[in-house]
């Protein structure tokens, strides 16, 4: 009796006799005499050209099938690279064993250390891992422009990251990269209710540009930079306007800005935070106090109409007396001012008549003189 087998071109078979390995079998039809014996053929696919096995170890070592297989033994330190026909197409773990049919393509091995302190993958071979796509034991970082990168290795702060591309080894290894980013950031703060030292209760919005410039700092100091750089600020504005009354309040607003970043800005770089500007955008009053600080501006505008009503006024006062002071002795300056007054009366009629010429016109005004000086 025979029993026969047929192995495609992506296979080879392992020829068990009696649960013993007997014979490796290449592709092809394969017939063998089975009279009282019992054979088991286990199909082995070549395709991606591992060897595995429940018991590979102890196959590997026996000479049937030991000059078939290709043996990759990686030390606690050490990585392998396997190029398959000149394609990178894997990688071997520090402290494994894997074996390769040595038949089903041209096999490349190369041995690389792997240094515990700086896992880091030199830019060639990171650039081969992504486009053949071997990214298992490969954690990949970006860190863009106007970012900063921090490197975490089993949770523990290692080194401070420029943009770029990385790449790092992850063999039993838990490595992370947390972003940072450092363009100039805004905190509203928004309605601050807030008593004056004269116990006054008003409402204060502020706003607050910010960068981190210290990332180390920033991680280690602070979760959220917003939130941080809004309570710093908040309680510095409560400080500050505490110790103030409301009229030297609105009196020096401008003040106010400078002495809040002063207050804060060496507390935030304490935790990486530049603190760029403080701006008091609104100082709210309540309605009542809102009315009376109306009034008193009114008042103080209608004191200050009356003041200036009261400068034109004697300064008319003056120029009539020294009016006066002139003519008193100067008789044609008085005929002047007389012609004057007669033009100015004439534009407010609109015909007249002149009988007896101009020296009755002038007579007239000679009348008018001795009228006055006869009154």
């Amino acid at each position: 009796m025979f029993t026969s087998w047929t192995l495609s071109q992506t296979q080879r078979g392992l020829l068990f006799k009696d649960k013993e390995l007997t014979e490796v079998l290449a592709s092809g039809k394969h017939r063998r005499f089975s009279l009282g014996k019992t054979f088991n053929l286990e199909v082995c696919d070549i395709h991606d050209g591992a060897f595995t096995h429940a018991d590979q170890r102890m196959l590997a070592k026996n000479p049937l099938l030991s000059d078939a297989l290709l043996e990759v033994a990686t030390s606690a330190t050490q990585a392998a690279l396997i190029y398959k026909d000149d394609v990178l197409t894997r990688v071997i773990a520090p402290g494994e064993r894997h074996y390769f049919w040595q038949d089903s393509a041209s096999w490349k091995v190369e041995t690389i250390e792997i240094n515990q302190a700086d896992l880091s993958i030199e830019p060639t071979l990171l650039r081969e891992l992504i486009q053949q796509g071997v990214l298992n034991d490969v954690y990949c970082a970006l860190v863009e422009d106007q970012q900063r990168g921090l490197l975490f290795v089993d949770g523990k702060l290692i080194t401070c990251l420029d943009a770029g591309r990385y790449g790092f080894w992850n063999f039993e290894k838990q490595v992370a990269v947390q972003t940072i980013d450092t363009r100039l950031s805004m905190v509203e703060i928004q309605g601050q209710e807030i008593l004056t030292k004269d116990r006054v209760s008003i409402r204060m919005n502020l706003s607050v540009h910010y960068a981190i410039s210290d990332p180390v700092a920033y991680v280690r100091g602070s979760r959220n930079s917003k939130d941080l750089v809004y309570r710093t600020v908040q309680l510095a504005l409560r400080e500050a306007v505490g110790v103030q009354t409301l009229d030297q309040l609105l009196e020096h607003k401008h003040d106010l800005s400078n002495d809040l970043l002063a207050a804060v800005k060496g507390k935030l770089e304490a935790c990486g935070i530049d603190t760029q500007e403080v701006g008091i955008k609104d100082i709210i009053l309540p309605g009542d106090m809102r009315d009376i600080l109306n009034q008193v501006v009114q008042a103080q505008k209608a004191a200050e109409a009356n003041v200036i009503r009261r400068r034109e006024e004697t300064a008319a006062t003056r120029s009539l007396h020294n009016t006066a002071k002139l003519l008193e002795n100067n008789p044609v300056l008085i005929k002047l001012k007389e012609l004057e007054a007669l033009e100015r009366i004439s534009e407010r009629i609109e015909k007249i008549q002149i009988v007896g010429g101009l020296d009755q016109v002038l007579n007239m005004s000679n009348l008018l003189s001795t009228t006055k000086d006869g009154s």
